[in-house]
């Protein structure tokens, strides 16, 4: 048993996966001849002359997305009704076919240069299925009309961080249903943005299960090989030996990394979750949902959820019809993104003097509250319970403490949170799974000191980060 909790402690993200790890918060923007039809699903046949965003203004939604707190964006390059946002020379049914910029447009090209102009990072989104292309259902052809596409995108618009793909599959016109060759599209990702995660339908991040926002209590890493099989390879998991894996795993699973999962697995893989959602309840814009825009409260639930919860927060935001942000979507953004700043301005923690029951020689407790991420705390091999206590240096209202693990890994299985008063301990909060960032967020309570007790762990724990926030001032 222990040979096989090592061997669970010791598995690590690749570079690719650590960098949309540390990203923790990005955009969403579905935008296409949808936005215009007033519809979620295009069919098309859509006319591209119903494509006309006259007053589109890319740099605006990155001032959206960086007014919240994002540090990304993906854009829908293409939808499932195939109309393409740049002048894609394999279709006519693309930008170049609308009356927008005369038909000289190219949507990516603008929101690819204004992200960099805005300081964050730009991602693709490309639907493999596509209701246009008369090819669709003949497998071979269409798969070598979605790689030239795909090339297009991957060649013509710099770094790209994420290629976003869902696994939407229906018939072509021949009535055969589409067989994707998702090893090629890797492995023409792979060549051309080696840096790029793949992600949902691919190996790199994987879907929380749910668009509605909803978070795991204990969310894992560190993920049975199966359940990336499941995700990445949803056509083709049927032609591999189910002998290879103890049992397959969904993605809506609400245990996918626990001990009692991963004990009977041969293999297990860092595949790390992300959660998407719409700011609003469609994933397109519609008039009729300009009053239905998530409030402040939801999405810092879902944000604490999230990132506070070892996964990122991929959160869609629709332009309307002029090829802007709309102003209640505007204003939304700015108060989360506000409400994020304010709360983790100060962190009273930094420099503080820190005492661990146990530490492994070459490590230092005070690495935990040194602010650098490649920095930690571990006790010696083998020690899967541990006791930390943090002196404030004075008594101070906190109702925020943020712990991380360090990034290579994720060992943390259970814990608790307490303060003192009157020289007695009393219970913050109890968790689970710390990994990347954890945030506990829980009435304000006054103390000087706090106690972190690791209850249960893999092999052994290293903490690199333990903070503490109010988020309101005296």
């Amino acid at each position: 048993m222990h040979n096989f909790i090592e061997y669970a402690a010791n598995i690590e993200p690749s570079e690719r996966q650590l960098a949309v790890q540390e990203m923790e918060f990005y955009a969403f923007f579905h935008f296409t001849i949808n936005t215009f039809t007033d519809m979620e699903w295009g069919t098309g046949k859509e006319d591209p002359a119903l494509f006309n965003p006259a007053q589109l203004d890319a740099d605006q939604w990155v001032s959206a997305c960086v007014s919240a707190g994002m540090r990304g964006m993906i854009l829908t390059c293409k939808h499932h009704d195939g109309f393409c946002l740049w002048p894609s020379q394999y279709t006519e049914h693309s930008v170049k076919s609308s009356p927008w910029r005369n038909g000289h447009g190219d949507v990516v090209k603008e929101v690819a240069d204004a992200c960099r102009r805005g300081g964050i990072k730009f991602g693709i989104y490309l639907s493999p299925w596509d209701r246009h292309e008369p090819s669709y259902g003949d497998s071979p052809r269409y798969n070598q009309f979605f790689l030239n596409q795909l090339r297009e995108l991957l060649t013509g618009y710099g770094e790209i961080f994420s290629v976003w793909f869902d696994g939407a599959c229906g018939e072509g016109p021949n009535g055969k249903r589409q067989e994707y060759d998702w090893e090629a599209y890797y492995a023409l990702i792979r060549e051309l943005q080696p840096n790029a995660a793949i992600s949902v339908c691919g190996p790199d991040i994987r879907w929380c299960g749910n668009e509605a926002g909803h978070c795991r209590e204990s969310e894992w890493s560190v993920v049975p090989a199966s359940l990336r099989q499941n995700e990445a390879i949803q056509e083709k998991s049927q032609q591999t030996d189910d002998r290879e894996f103890a049992r397959r795993y969904d993605s809506g699973e609400e245990d996918l990394g626990s001990r009692s999962v991963i004990q009977g697995e041969k293999e297990l893989v860092w595949y790390p979750a992300e959660v998407n959602t719409s700011i609003r309840p469609g994933w397109f814009y519609h008039a009729s949902e300009d009053d239905k825009v998530r409030s402040l409260e939801e999405l810092l639930h879902i944000y604490y959820g999230s990132v506070g919860g070892n996964a990122t927060f991929l959160l869609n935001i629709p332009p309307d019809t002029r090829g802007l942000v709309h102003e209640n979507d505007l204003q939304r953004l700015q108060e989360l993104g506000n409400a994020i700043r304010t709360t983790f301005e100060t962190d009273w923690a930094a420099g503080a003097d820190i005492t661990a029951s146990e530490t492994k020689a070459g490590s230092d407790a005070r690495n935990m509250v040194d602010g650098n991420k490649d920095t930690y705390w571990s006790p010696e091999e083998g020690t899967e319970y541990a006791v930390i206590e943090l002196d404030l240096g004075r008594t101070i209202d906190f109702d925020h403490i943020v712990l991380a693990e360090y990034r290579y890994g994720q060992r943390i299985e259970r814990f608790e949170l307490e303060y003192m008063e009157n020289g007695n301990w009393h219970t913050i909060q109890s968790g689970t799974v710390i990994g990347r960032k954890r945030i506990c967020r829980f009435p304000a309570v006054r103390a000087q000191y706090i106690r972190l007790t690791i209850l249960e762990s893999r092999w052994c724990p290293r903490l690199s980060g333990f903070e503490v926030y109010r988020s309101s001032r005296d």
